[in-house]
């Protein structure tokens, strides 16, 4: 199973593989932490079982150097018919094809420095995660089944089904929605559970476009034996079907043999003759729950194991990259000595909140599905309690001991650029500035590390907070924009008001681009101030009362 190459003892072990657990080990290595990823399956996944990837993963890849990569690898549909019921693709007739679905929306423009063009299938992404997380330090070994994770004082043991064990200072459990190590501490799931009946997810290679000229980029097919869902994979010749089974009429997985699955594709499309490759399938389970909890000890839940999200809204995968991102840096601060081991509380007390919410609006999202396709529809999501989908993916925000004076309560649940207006907890405000001649966005300027972002009158703060990184023994990174002799120059001057500050205030974005804290203002004692807020922070008494720059 591990062969003489693994370690038995290694900083992070991931439990789990897929996406979120080559994400995490990806940002871990970023931070200087070389994770080993052990995975029960004997390969990466090429079953495509997400599609849609959101502005605030766009932002965490374009960080991680693999925004292009994936935009290069996304779809996207060619048609502008998004959902149509018919009761078979032959029984009916869709407009021709008039170019490519744009999933562009100019709203967000102002508040990210990324544009979501189409959908990635998740083979995909773990085909560019795989490579990029190894080149970061990572180990990655397939067909490793981790039967048990025990956690300790001093660490954590995992067991393998071969009978080798791994030690580790920390693990992080991405091993799926049925997830093992879960189940093994004992962490009890919450929310309304298995919703319907099982479905069985078939992905096949057939030439529609071909046969049809037209095919909507997700289809209900509602005759009577061929209820199915069809949606395009590549906008070519890869699609998927998800048709549901029932147990109780003694029907399973294994009844869906190849010919079997070509035969429900065929009498979906309505037309026998259709030349069909099945390339796999899979069951699956329309579920809502979260864990009880994130954190048990050294042993912390990501992904699926952590939360399981109706797919409505393309929610869940992205969920579990936003988690793996918050745990990285802070695993890497406690690891590497510059924080206390208290900061990993806050990693539950940040994101289940955020795996609640998200799974809340996504079962609202069942209920009035329409409210998430219409732009247009603010007034009726607002009665309905439905957020708008740019504020479920960007404008949450974080109130926990890692963040001073910072507060969970959307300013709105429709209107994203408000939530993102630089209060402590929200993520890092995007704007345009330029750096060497070079037009970059603020998101740019704080990645990976702490970053101190001062106005033009902010040289007290950048001084100070130049003075405390130092006596901290923190990376720390200090921008002044918009002063005519920076480096960073704001050719627009409204740095300050996207940041919610006067000109000579401050904020301090943590290292995942989630703003730490804000001053809107000069003060007298900045170091002092600083000292004080880094001691919070990270949990260090020794901080406390540094003077610095006076």
């Amino acid at each position: 199973m591990i062969d003489t190459r693994v370690p038995t003892r290694v900083p992070v072990l991931v439990v789990g593989g897929g996406t979120v657990g080559l994400a995490a080990a990806l940002f871990l290595g970023r931070h200087g932490v070389p994770a080993l990823v052990v995975e029960r399956q004997p390969g990466p996944m090429q079953h495509p079982r997400a599609l849609g990837v959101n502005e605030r993963t766009m932002e965490l890849f374009r960080e991680a150097g693999l925004e292009e990569a994936v935009r290069a690898a996304s779809v996207r549909p060619r048609t502008a018919v998004w959902k149509d019921s018919v009761p078979t693709l032959a029984e009916s007739a869709f407009p021709p094809v008039g170019g490519h679905l744009d999933f562009r929306n100019p709203a967000l423009a102002a508040v990210t420095p990324v544009e979501v063009v189409g959908n990635c299938p998740q083979d995909r992404i773990d085909a560019l995660l795989l490579p990029a997380a190894r080149a970061a330090g990572a180990t990655v070994r397939y067909d490793a089944a981790v039967t048990s994770v025990e956690s300790r004082s001093d660490g954590a043991v995992a067991r393998f089904a071969d009978g080798s064990t791994v030690h580790a200072d920390f693990v992080v459990a991405a091993d799926g929605a049925s997830s093992t190590v879960r189940r093994g501490l004992d962490i009890a799931v919450e929310g309304p559970g298995v919703l319907g009946v099982p479905k069985m997810n078939i992905v096949f290679r057939a030439d529609l476009y071909g046969r049809f000229g037209s095919v909507p980029f997700m289809t209900d097919i509602t005759a009577p034996g061929a209820w199915a869902v069809l949606i395009t994979v590549d906008a070519a010749e890869r699609w998927m079907l998800h048709v549901d089974f029932d147990p109780e009429a003694g029907q399973g997985p294994e009844d869906f043999t190849d010919e079997r699955c070509a035969e429900l594709v065929r009498a979906a499309i309505g037309d026998p003759a259709v030349d069909v490759e099945v390339l796999s399938a899979a069951p699956w389970r329309l579920t809502a729950r979260v864990a009880e909890r994130f954190r048990e000890g050294r042993v912390f839940l990501a992904g699926d194991a952590a939360h399981t999200i109706p797919p409505l809204g393309a929610f869940g995968m992205n969920t579990g990259i936003a988690d793996a991102h918050n745990l990285a840096w802070k695993l890497a601060q406690v690891l590497h000595g510059g924080a206390a081991e208290a900061l990993l509380d806050t990693y539950h007390t940040e994101r289940h909140p955020v795996a609640a919410f998200t799974l809340r609006q996504a079962m609202l999202r069942l209920r009035h599905p329409a409210l998430h396709w219409n732009p247009f529809a603010g007034a009726q999501r607002q009665e309905a309690g439905v957020a708008n989908t740019p504020v479920v993916h960007l404008g949450y925000r974080y109130d926990s001991a890692a963040v001073v004076d910072g507060g969970a309560e959307l300013p709105s649940t429709e209107d994203v650029a408000a939530c993102l207006d630089g209060t402590p907890g929200s993520r890092l405000p995007h704007h345009w500035v330029t750096r060497a001649g070079e037009r970059i966005s603020t998101l740019d300027l704080a990645t990976a590390r702490w970053t101190l972002l001062a106005g033009p009158d902010g040289g007290d703060w950048c001084d100070a907070a130049a003075e405390q990184a130092e006596a901290a023994g923190l990376d720390l990174a200090v921008h002044r924009i918009g002063d005519a002799g920076a480096q960073t120059q704001d050719p627009t001057a409204d740095w300050t008001r996207v940041a919610g500050t006067g000109p000579a205030g401050a904020l301090l974005a943590r290292p995942d681009g989630f703003v730490a804290w804000r001053a809107q203002d000069a003060v007298p004692d900045p170091g002092r101030t600083l000292s004080t807020v880094l001691s919070t922070l990270l949990g260090r008494p020794d901080l406390e009362g540094s003077r610095g720059a006076q």
